[in-house]
């Protein structure tokens, strides 16, 4: 009906603009002005648009007024149907605001929004699926260790390795689920945070719980597969699991304990390749693990260190504050030296300490160029760190291969 409407007074406004084309200019120029008024046959409307005819030299006889009345009207009716007919292509403030919002989300789609089904997408996201860094920080010192216990000149175990990339992302899915059901109240307040399902509202806690519940369940198939000693190891790891969320609250070096928990896969992998462990090789990795970890996790705070202040949580971002650099390159030195250090025990050839060097580099490179005040950029380092782990994976494996 809007469209009938519509069309019926273009046509009439096509036919009357060859006749009144000087008259229908100046009306039209009133009416985009902005002290136009919107009721246009109210009496006050009309004796203005008499007098603005006047003054143009357009107005002649009655009729002729009768005329271009008519012609205002329709301009009017035309304008206001413009205005609130469902096509219109001027979209109201707030749905231009609504479909900006749309936009930004659509540039964030990730490939969650694009394959899975849309029930599965929370607990997707729960999980980090579309944010894979995670895994990768957690499967690297489980892959250093296996390829550093494999025999001289040989290949690493591919099985165990397919078998810890797949725990690494359980685990990590796990951990990120205990930390989003306890930080559901502080998440809520941290920009970067508060679309978490769970803080957001697209799941429940308890939705959260089962789904904690699962991958558990998942990640307990994966260590039934390895040796009694493993098994036992890895189970104790879970303790850390669970109270890392906790640490923000107690201590301004949740980071140092992100480390523990984040590398404890250097100890488990030669585990279950060897069934025990040799500490003049494994603590060593153990302890380089962790003061990596005291490099990406210090950077990867300053993105939420205002966020941290105001709702009153600790990091070593804040603890370090100006003097992060002097800091994370100390942390940055003693992960070197101790990836130098297990290499030697473990008699590895030449080769891992020329992709050392080459880590070295990047870690510096890391530290050097890092702007702490840009969110971004911490951002950026902070992700770079899966192709520190590859390198050292690297080195590890032809070290090994021509030792």
């Amino acid at each position: 009906m809007a469209f009938y409407r519509l069309s019926r007074i273009a046509r009439s406004l096509h036919r009357r603009r060859h006749h009144h084309c000087p008259s229908l200019s100046t009306a039209n120029s009133y009416f985009n002005s902005p002290q136009r008024s919107t009721n246009y046959n109210s009496p006050p409307t009309r004796r203005r648009l008499h007098h603005l005819f006047e003054l143009s030299g357009n107005f002649g006889s009655k009729n002729q007024w009768h005329n271009y009345s008519s012609s205002i009207r329709s301009i009017g009716a035309y304008h206001e149907l413009i205005q609130h007919s469902s096509f219109s292509t001027a979209a109201p403030d707030g749905k231009r605001e609504e479909s900006k919002k749309s936009n930004i989300n659509n540039g964030d789609r990730s490939w969650i929004d694009v394959y899975l089904p849309e029930n599965a997408r929370p607990y997707a996201r729960l999980a980090r699926l579309d944010k894979p860094i995670g895994t990768w920080l957690l499967a690297w010192p489980c892959m250093w260790s296996i390829t550093m216990a494999a025999a001289p000149g040989s290949f690493p175990d591919i099985k165990m390795m397919m078998l810890f990339g797949t725990g690494a992302l359980l685990l990590r899915g796990a951990g990120c689920t205990i930390n989003d059901l306890l930080d559901r109240d502080i998440d809520t307040k941290v920009d970067r945070t508060r679309l978490r399902p769970i803080a957001s509202g697209a799941l429940s806690p308890f939705q959260g719980v089962c789904f904690l519940g699962f991958q558990l369940l998942l990640g307990l198939g994966i260590l039934l597969q390895l040796n009694n000693f493993s098994r036992v190891l890895g189970a104790s790891s879970l303790l850390l699991v669970f109270s890392y969320p906790l640490m923000k609250r107690l201590t301004f070096w949740p980071q140092a304990y992100l480390g523990l928990t984040f590398n404890w896969g250097a100890l488990l992998g030669w585990a279950a390749v060897k069934g025990s462990l040799d500490p003049a090789v494994v603590l060593p990795l153990y302890a380089a693990g962790v003061f990596w970890t005291l490099v990406y996790d210090t950077i990867y705070a300053h993105q939420d260190k205002e966020d941290d202040i105001r709702v009153g949580v600790k990091s070593t971002a804040l603890r370090f504050g100006d003097s992060t650099k002097e800091w994370v390159s100390g942390f940055g030195i003693a992960c070197i030296s101790s990836l130098a250090l297990s290499g030697y025990n473990a008699e590895l050839a030449w080769p891992y300490y020329t992709f050392l060097a080459a880590s070295s580099a990047q870690l510096a490179w890391q530290i050097s160029t890092v702007d702490l005040s840009s969110r971004a950029d911490c951002n950026r380092k902070f992700v770079s760190n899966k192709w520190f782990g590859a390198a050292v994976c690297s080195g590890i494996l032809f070290g090994r291969l021509i030792s």
